[in-house]
């Protein structure tokens, strides 16, 4: 064989690239191993996952275009213009290659490095685990000038893979529908939530265009809901999406891309007026939310070069205090994605990235890129080290008030808020407290609590907006000192002086129980906006819920009932019959204490939702647009999303 044919053989997407490394009778008995949860979390990782291997294609060069669609029985569809799963016997299974990636766990291209250099997704788990999960997936390939067709039932081939047609395309589509039986919580897709993510594969994708159409319902044009997301610029474009509610202090985004010991890095950044640190990791398109070691990486690059440039400058002479690390992070948001060949996640979530080599890669790159750009625009520079400058003023004011509620957190019960009534159980883990809006709602929530585990924190008006507070006023707030010394939770370590330690929380469940109105929402935003910026380990601990009093009581003779809905509302009185009373209840305040407890606060009656952070990006934007200072967006929120709404001007 000639050298050149051996090359090609060596290359060439075949069979023979594709790995069976075990079977797949364990996924849907233990479903959550693989996806995460059977919640709508994990409905839509399933979608995730097969636009993966259109995006793994599109990494390796062969696919451009990825269309995503809702049809309408909320099954899901994906084409994608790659090459084609191979549908070739495979040697050692005895069946198509097709088969085999569909029906074998650890069944992909991706463990040949020489079909793909990098791959995200759960490398080779994904589309074996949708399809065991799918009450019913069919995949269609065009490859070679033919269609191939499979169709399978909870991951069981329905017949061998047989030839259809002839085409003069090529690609994959792949049509599921998951599993009412193991989804048992809902099968409903959110537009928004695929939105949101096939958005941020197209930024950190560059050149690839992705295409959603939503045909669960036309509009009055006729024409379906979509959208299609294409990037040129990339992470740039990306960081200038995230940071659209926010004042620039830079008129561009510093942005590089490049290579660096085996490793391409993209990283772009940007300065603000605000005092938030937004830093967002990506490793092969996975969002590392619990950093790691190109987190560090960046950090350490980041600081270094500043603080040189800074030095050098002699601008930090007159500055009384010592800078610090959390200095040059104020304000800033950046975005940082490293593609990396064999990954090594670690973590609770498995989100944490453990590769050592990939620190230096990321400093590196990140030093050589800020020198450039500091030298190329020194009124930039001047501006930046400014920002570093008060930061650590504010850093040193917001020390002296963070002691003071460490002081007071620290103390005994006797140290506890005075407005705090507390629950006689001991174990936080059957503790819950209430941060209850207003004196009056509080006073009937302590008469209707069951004292034994539920607790009580009156909270007075609206508390601070952290969004537009400067750190030591956030900590200078008295109702948010409240809030630390009621939860026993401590902020600051030697090693991260914004790291929130659990490890003396008084209670597990924290529900915040407001008005089931607008100035409500208002202040149940504003405590959501705090513990996101502040205390984000009890949101991904899955500590934080809100409470959801009802909207109406019905009343005819004897009878009654509550509705949290107008259309249960409606329901209920047409239920009834004839003439009924309805009460709206406009605040907490209108509800006795009995009425309370059976309603909103009794474990066996309740309904809560746990608040989670499903999307970090996303859920970033919409804070500072919501509690930012730009009402332009926020108006336009508003109008699209509420259900009632008074829009002033």
């Amino acid at each position: 064989m000639s050298e050149a044919k051996e090359e090609f053989n060596k290359h060439n997407y075949s069979a023979d690239s594709i790995q069976a490394l075990e079977g797949m009778e364990h996924v849907r008995m233990r479903p959550s191993m693989y996806i995460g949860d059977v919640g709508t979390r994990g409905l839509h990782h399933l979608v995730y996952e097969v636009v993966d291997n259109s995006i793994d294609e599109a990494l390796a060069g062969h696919c451009n275009n990825i269309t995503v669609t809702i049809n309408e029985d909320n099954s899901i569809t994906t084409e994608d213009d790659g090459r084609g799963i191979p549908v070739d016997l495979h040697k050692k299974e005895g069946v198509s290659a097709l088969e085999v990636v569909m029906t074998k766990i650890g069944a992909g291209g991706k463990f040949d490095k020489d079909s793909y250099k990098v791959s995200g997704g759960l490398h080779g788990v994904g589309v074996s685990c949708v399809n065991a999960l799918s009450e019913h997936l069919r995949a269609t390939v065009y490859r070679d000038g033919k269609v191939y067709e499979q169709e399978y039932e909870r991951g069981k081939a329905m017949y061998p893979v047989k030839q259809i047609g002839e085409t003069d395309k090529r690609g994959t589509t792949v049509t599921f529908k998951p599993d009412q039986t193991i989804f048992t919580q809902t099968v409903e897709y959110s537009y928004d939530t695929l939105a949101s993510r096939l958005r941020e594969l197209s930024y950190l994708n560059k050149g690839i265009t992705i295409h959603l159409v939503d045909k669960r319902e036309k509009k009055s044009d006729g024409t379906f809901e979509g959208e299609t997301f294409h990037s040129t610029e990339g992470l740039k474009e990306f960081i200038k999406f995230l940071d659209g509610n926010r004042e620039p202090l830079m008129k561009d985004v510093i942005a590089f891309e490049g290579e660096k010991n085996g490793v391409p890095v993209e990283v772009a950044m940007v300065y603000n007026t605000s005092y938030a640190e937004n830093l967002h990791s990506y490793v092969n398109n996975i969002n590392t939310h619990e950093g790691g070691t190109h987190l560090a990486g960046f950090r350490r690059g980041l600081t270094m070069t500043l603080k040189k440039y800074a030095d050098d400058s002699g601008m930090l002479k007159n500055l009384k205090f010592e800078i610090a690390g959390d200095d040059f992070r104020e304000g800033l948001t950046a975005i940082i994605s490293v593609k990396v060949q064999e990954p090594q996640f670690e973590g609770q979530t498995k989100t944490k990235l453990g590769n050592r080599e990939v620190s230096a890669s990321v400093s590196q790159a990140v030093s050589e890129m800020l020198t450039d750009y500091l030298e190329e625009h020194p009124d930039d520079a001047r501006i930046i080290v400014q920002k570093v400058m008060l930061a650590a003023q504010a850093r040193h004011a917001a020390q002296k008030a963070r002691e003071m509620v460490q002081r007071k957190t620290v103390m005994s019960i006797g140290g506890l808020p005075g407005k705090l009534s507390d629950c006689s159980e001991q174990d936080p883990s059957k503790c819950e407290v209430f941060l209850v809006e207003g004196d009056s709602a509080g006073g009937t929530a302590k008469q209707g609590r069951d004292r034994a585990f539920q607790a009580i924190l009156p909270l007075r008006g609206k508390i601070l907006n952290v969004e537009k507070a400067m750190v030591h006023k956030v900590f200078e707030n008295e109702e948010i000192k409240n809030i630390f010394t009621a939860l026993g939770v401590t902020i600051g370590t030697e090693e991260d002086s914004k790291a929130l330690n659990l490890s003396k929380l008084r209670y597990h469940k924290v529900v915040i129980m407001c008005d089931a109105d607008i100035d409500g929402s208002h202040i149940a935003t504003l405590i959501l906006t705090f513990f996101f910026r502040y205390m984000k380990e009890l949101i991904e601990g899955g500590h934080i819920y809100i409470a959801t009093p009802p909207l109406y009581l019905v009343k005819k003779g004897n009878k009654k009932s509550y509705a949290w809905s107008d259309k249960e509302r409606d329901a209920i009185a047409e239920e009834f019959g004839g003439s009924v009373n309805i009460q709206r209840y406009k605040g907490l305040g209108e509800m006795n204490a009995e009425q309370l407890w059976d309603t909103t606060m009794n474990p066996e009656f309740r309904t809560m939702r746990l608040v989670q952070i499903d999307n970090g990006i996303e859920a970033d934007r919409i804070f500072s647009m919501l509690m930012g200072d730009e009402v332009p967006p926020r108006r336009d929120f508003i109008e699209k999303n509420a259900i009632y709404a008074n829009i002033d001007a």
